[in-house]
């Protein structure tokens, strides 16, 4: 039996992770995660709600683990990478430093690190494989710089002390679970573009032109990706992009989620808001590795993760929107 600890257990991906995890009898799981747990996961996982920044903390998360799935971060949308850059970086190398030092200490089988696409910001080829990443420009934002100084972290343990580890880069994801923000770009765009689109809104804003593309990835493939990349000889010391494979237009993403709210067709129109400094332009990895190494691939088609999304949005009171 592997004892897996999820770090972020309590956010989007990781209670993803979790559910995948628990659904295989192979698995026991403990969930650190200072953000409260769901009773569901209360009663199937060990909780720890230590701040992982400490390495006393992190220490007292991992012991009796066998495997790490790191994913405690500050994450958020596109504003977020803008108004926090200190903080982020701050935040995120600080748990780096702690939670690698008590891996190392219990001598975990395997670390498996979730990174970014923003490690790709600055892509310069497409579809963008794994092997492009030493002659990637480095990013420009503080959060892709932060996730990938996690990469660097990750390797440089391996080196010098020999840890097992896989680096796992989700790729846009989105599903059931990420309620959108108040502020505009603190929430990923899917959330967002629903509740606007539910609230009624027309035409419906988005930031920039619409003509950036992104590939978006259903949370539930996601998770089964990591553990999948976790659990598998072939994954060890490996980096794979854990994406799906259609590269979608901003503007077209924009259209699924209108038609997925009820919205008409034909009266589908957009309005363009200034968009942020580092807003990248085009997303679309190659899945190449992933599928020949893991034999792994997303299954869930974006129209259908998008109406899984929408009826789940529909369903938090808090929201408070309309619905067309």
């Amino acid at each position: 039996m592997s004892r897996v600890l999820v770090t972020g257990g309590a956010g989007t991906i990781g209670s993803a992770v979790v559910r995948r995890l628990l659904a295989d009898p192979g698995f026991e799981v403990r969930v650190s995660d200072q953000r409260p747990a769901p009773t569901w996961m209360r009663e199937g996982c060990e909780v720890h709600t230590g701040d992982l920044r400490s390495l006393d903390e992190a220490r007292r998360a991992i012991v009796g683990c066998t495997h790490v799935v790191h994913l405690a971060a500050i994450v958020g949308g596109i504003a977020n990478f803008h108004k926090l850059p200190h903080t982020l970086t701050e935040v995120n190398n600080a748990l780096y430093n702690a939670v690698l030092r008590a891996a190392l200490d219990q001598a975990v089988e395997r670390f498996a690190y979730v990174s970014s696409s923003m490690v790709f910001e600055r892509a310069q080829e497409f579809p963008t494989p794994e092997s492009h990443l030493p002659d990637c420009p480095v990013p420009l934002s503080a959060y892709g710089f932060s996730k990938l100084t996690g990469e660097v972290y990750c390797r440089a343990a391996h080196d010098e002390h020999g840890l097992p580890f896989t680096i796992c880069r989700p790729f846009n994801a989105y599903g059931p679970g990420e309620l959108p923000d108040d502020e505009p770009g603190i929430a990923h765009a899917v959330p967002d573009l629903i509740r606007k689109c539910l609230a009624g809104m027309d035409p419906l804003p988005i930031f920039g032109s619409g003509e950036q593309t992104r590939t978006l990835t259903h949370v539930d493939d996601i998770a089964d990706g990591i553990v999948t990349a976790m659990a598998s000889p072939a994954g060890l010391n490996e980096d794979f992009n854990i994406s799906a494979s259609d590269e979608l237009t901003v503007a077209e993403i924009a259209r699924v989620v209108w038609e997925a709210c009820g919205r008409d067709p034909e009266a589908f129109e957009l309005s363009h808001e200034a968009s942020f400094e580092v807003d990248v332009q085009r997303r679309w990895p190659s899945v190449e590795k992933a599928r020949t190494l893991l034999g792994w691939e997303a299954r869930i088609g974006v129209a259908e993760g998008i109406a899984q999304t929408v009826a789940w949005l529909r369903e938090r009171p808090e929201l408070a929107v309309s619905t067309p």
